[in-house]
Order: C-alpha cells, then structure tokens, then sequence
C-alpha cells in the first residue's frame, strides 16, 4: 500500500498480484484523476485483480472513459493497452518521466500513475502506442529470435579465430587459408580423443563444439529466414520491389513503423522516430544549417528546383579566422 504527496487521501496498491503493477496504478490514479475517486480506490483495485476486462467494465460504470495514458506500452504495459484499444478507448503512449522530474519529485508507482495522467490531461501526451496485433507483430517477435541467433554465430566465430590464434602450430596449419564455410565443417570433423589433459586434445574439442554450434545456428537462421520472408511479402509486397531492400531491411522498416504505421501523421515525424530528422546543432557564435530534404525528386539535375535543393547550404556563419 502506498500513499501520495500530492493526493494524501489517495492509496494504490501496486503488489503486482492482479493487474501488472505499474500499468494498473497508472491506469486507476488516471481514473481517479478525472472522477475524483479517492477512497475506493484500493477497494476497487483488490475485487477487480484478475481481469483488464472487469477493470475496464467497472471504470465505465463511473463515467464517460475518454482516454487512459499508459507508460510501457512495449513492455509491461502492452496486454493492458491491447484490451483497452480493443474495447474502443483512446490510448495514450506515455514517455517515462525525465531525470530531473523523477529527482525532485521522487520514484515509485503512484508518482509514476500520476505523471502518465497529467501528461496526457496537459496534452504533453499524445502518442498512440503501436497495435501489435497483426503481421508486423509477427514478423518482430520472429526477428528478436534470428537477431539473437546471428549475434550467437558472430561470437562463436569470433571464439574460433580467437582459439587458432593461440592454437598449436599443428591446427594454425590446417587452419590457414581456409573460407569460413570450409573451416567450419573441417572444425566440426576434428577428432580431439580422449586424454583431454592435453592442450592440443582440449583445443581440437572446443573447436568441434564451437563449429557445430556455428552449423546449428547457421540451420537456425535459414529456418527464421523461411518464415519471415513471407510474412514481410505479406505485410508490404511493394516494398521488397525496391533496389537494396530485402527481407532483413524491410523486416526492420515494418516493425518500426508497427501494425498500425497511421500513428505516424507524417515523414518528418517517422524521420525523428528512426532517429535520422535534421535538428539544429548550434554552439556559441557557431550556427549550423538544419535542412529538410526535399519532399520531392528532382528528375532533371539542370532544373532550377533542383539546383536550389542541390546547392551546398553554408554550415557556419562563424566569424572568419585570423592568422
């Protein structure tokens, strides 16, 4: 049980054992919030533990439900905001509190229910979280699998070059000149024997093992590839016809972007998701340019359009060296 500074009255139980803790505090002090249910709060929470469904039934019975601000949506929260965007209710993806926020005002589940509902009453909040309940979704998960996989291969890679490197000179030698597809196979054929006492025996028997790890990873990957290549073809066919994009590419493009890619009003505001927006980078009497790209190609270079898009734009009026 745990109370508030900012609304004594109030108590939330977080234990975790019914709703997830930090969403389902979140979710009732945003109800709290806009009803002014202060006493039955806790009451409330513990009759409603096992289902999102009677928790969102019983919130209704209180009113008109306009929108809940949920933080985590990705992770803890996800199921939560599943049910509620089902149901009809407006969701709101609400970022974490900055460092300065938490220092002065403090950290735990109340303070975090409160902040996810003022910032989505102030309107500071106004993200839509991603569905996560279709194709995209699927080709995602599919792909932490093959991404954890391929890490695993490089590393194990990474250990047999590492072991030859120090390994005797016998090994170096049927070792050298060898691609890796050849030396992997010539690895996992390796007879160490029995007397792993011996440095060249227990080096032969760490190389078979890390190579026919090397092959099963390897099996891994093109089973995954086999299954997400389709689903990327289904999600977005047109998208594979482009020159340079495969399925690994366009796989990362879509689980970006989400199953509901209209969340994103514009390119701009998908450039800042990716991370790639223009963004001034001024510093003292330093003033760097901060351009968009063109929203349109230019076909003809000569053109005047393209010649004032094409053109160098000055990155600095700082004032000029003197020698």
């Amino acid at each position: 049980m745990h109370t508030t500074g900012s609304r004594p009255r109030l108590v939330v139980s977080a234990d975790g054992r019914g709703v997830v803790s930090h969403a389902g505090s979140r979710l009732l002090a945003d109800l709290a919030d806009a009803t002014g249910l202060t006493g039955a709060l806790t009451d409330a929470l513990r009759r409603l533990r096992p289902r999102y469904r009677d928790l969102l039934e019983w919130m209704r019975c209180h009113g008109e439900l306009t929108a809940v601000g949920i933080e985590g949506t990705g992770a803890y929260g996800a199921e939560l905001a599943r049910v509620l965007a089902a149901s009809g209710t407006t969701v709101i993806d609400v970022d974490r509190p900055d460092r300065k926020t938490r220092r002065m005002k403090g950290k735990s589940d109340p303070i975090d229910a409160y902040a996810a509902a003022t910032a989505v009453l102030s309107g500071r909040a106004t993200g839509t979280p991603k569905s996560r309940d279709g194709v995209v979704e699927a080709v995602r998960v599919l792909r932490v699998a093959r991404r954890s996989a391929v890490k695993a291969r490089t590393q194990a890679m990474n250990q047999i070059r590492n072991l030859l490197v120090a390994a005797p000179a016998m090994l170096r030698e049927q070792a050298a000149g060898l691609d890796r597809s050849v030396l992997i196979r010539a690895l996992a054929r390796l007879r160490p024997g029995d007397d792993l006492s011996r440095p060249l025996a227990a080096t032969r028997a760490s190389l078979r093992r890390l190579a026919r790890r090397h092959q099963a990873l390897d099996e891994e990957i093109a089973e995954l590839d086999t299954e997400i290549g389709p689903l990327v073809k289904q999600a977005a066919p047109a998208l594979l016809e482009l020159f340079g994009v495969g399925p690994e590419t366009a796989g990362q493009l879509l689980a970006s972007a989400g199953d509901n890619p209209e969340r994103m009003r514009s390119e701009s505001a998908f450039a800042h998701l990716a991370g790639v927006a223009p963004i001034p980078a001024s510093s003292g009497r330093t003033t760097e340019a901060a351009t968009e790209p063109p929203t349109t190609p230019c076909t003809p270079p000569s053109s005047p359009a393209c010649a004032s898009t094409n053109a160098p734009a000055p990155t600095s009026n700082a004032a000029p060296r003197k020698d």
